[in-house]
């Protein structure tokens, strides 16, 4: 199982940023996926999740209305689109691929997103 992100990096506040993931090693249109982030001392947090077919998201409280989370299961590629980018949006954010029934569980290494001034 391998998982490549890419996208995060520096923003000022109000900007916006793309993230991907493209996995591999796994029946990846079978799982769900999700977008987590990790802050130090702080817990992980699911920031976005998305079915397997791409037609049920949810969201994190503190990112509605601002991030959508996409898939392309012909790419074996989640996204993460962030819009309006705030200093408090400033984590590490993982790639995760979930499906219960199976009892599997597989995590990317994430990406750096920074918003800062």
């Amino acid at each position: 199982v391998q998982f490549v992100e890419s996208g995060g990096g520096l923003v000022q506040p109000g900007g916006s940023l793309r993230l991907s993931c493209v996995a591999s090693g796994f029946t990846f249109s079978v799982y769900t996926m999700s977008w987590f982030r990790q802050v130090p001392g702080k817990e992980r947090e699911r920031v976005a999740a998305i079915d397997s077919a791409g037609g049920v998201t949810n969201y994190a409280d503190s990112v509605k209305g601002r991030f959508t989370i996409s898939r392309d299961n012909a790419k074996n590629t989640v996204y993460l689109q962030m819009n309006s980018l705030k200093p408090e949006d400033t984590a590490v954010y993982l790639c995760n691929a979930r499906r219960t029934a199976w009892g599997t569980d597989y995590w990317g290494q994430g990406t750096q997103v920074t918003v800062s001034s």
